[in-house]
């Protein structure tokens, strides 16, 4: 039998809603002892959180929002915050693109960061890949100019699709060119997942595309 989940949350409950997102706006998550923070971050997908975590607490006058799809992963990083006592971070159960495409508004945030997202490898299941261009479209529009987008994954066949939609959106530079990634990228915050999958010798692919003015200078999201 498994363990049965736990609801308490051991200190402050720093979980939000989507309706709050759109109703308070990025900074109103935080309150206003954030409300001119030193950089606003997105995390899509945060999985266990120990990224997030670590990030935020090297960074405590930035402002760290992190969102998941499922409720288990989002409650239980809500007890990894408040357990930690830190501040600078929100959590929400939101898909990802929903979240860029509908309630982050246009030049908002400085960071975006993508590690490890499902790469759905059967070939019908490729369209629900996180990384593809309208979503990239959204990714671009909500960064600042000069905020990065950065992009983890393990898995090579979506690490070619990976670099073929960025590459495509005409918004973003890659900050690594010539070359299309990196293998490794030192002094980054691993995942709990990518120390498993460097050990099992898999392959490791690092994005970084920094947001720049668009073609023709408009400013549409």
């Amino acid at each position: 039998m498994g363990r049965s989940l736990k609801y308490e949350i051991p200190g402050t409950d720093w979980r939000r809603s989507t309706l709050e997102l759109a109703d308070l706006g990025f900074e109103g998550l935080f309150g206003p002892e954030f409300n001119s923070p030193q950089e606003r971050v997105l995390e899509i997908g945060f999985g266990r959180g120990e990224f997030l975590l670590e990030l935020a607490a090297k960074n405590p006058e930035s402002a760290f929002l992190g969102v998941e799809v499922s409720f288990k992963r989002v409650l239980k990083m809500a007890r990894k915050v408040g357990r930690s006592g830190l501040s600078n971070i929100r959590v929400m159960e939101a898909r990802g693109e929903v979240v860029l495409g509908d309630l982050i508004p246009a030049d908002c945030l400085d960071a975006i960061w993508v590690n490890f997202s499902d790469p759905w490898p059967k070939d019908r299941h490729a369209g629900r890949r996180f990384i593809r261009p309208e979503v990239v479209a959204d990714v671009a529009g909500s960064l600042v100019r000069g905020g990065l987008v950065q992009v983890a994954t393990d898995d090579v066949p979506y690490a070619h699709q990976i670099s073929e939609v960025l590459a495509g959106e005409s918004r973003l530079r890659n900050v690594h060119e010539p070359l299309p990634w990196l293998a490794d990228v030192p002094g980054r915050i691993p995942t709990g997942y990518e120390i498993e999958w460097r050990e099992a010798g898999r392959p490791l692919h690092f994005f970084t595309y920094e947001r720049i003015a668009a073609q023709g200078g408009g400013e549409l999201k």
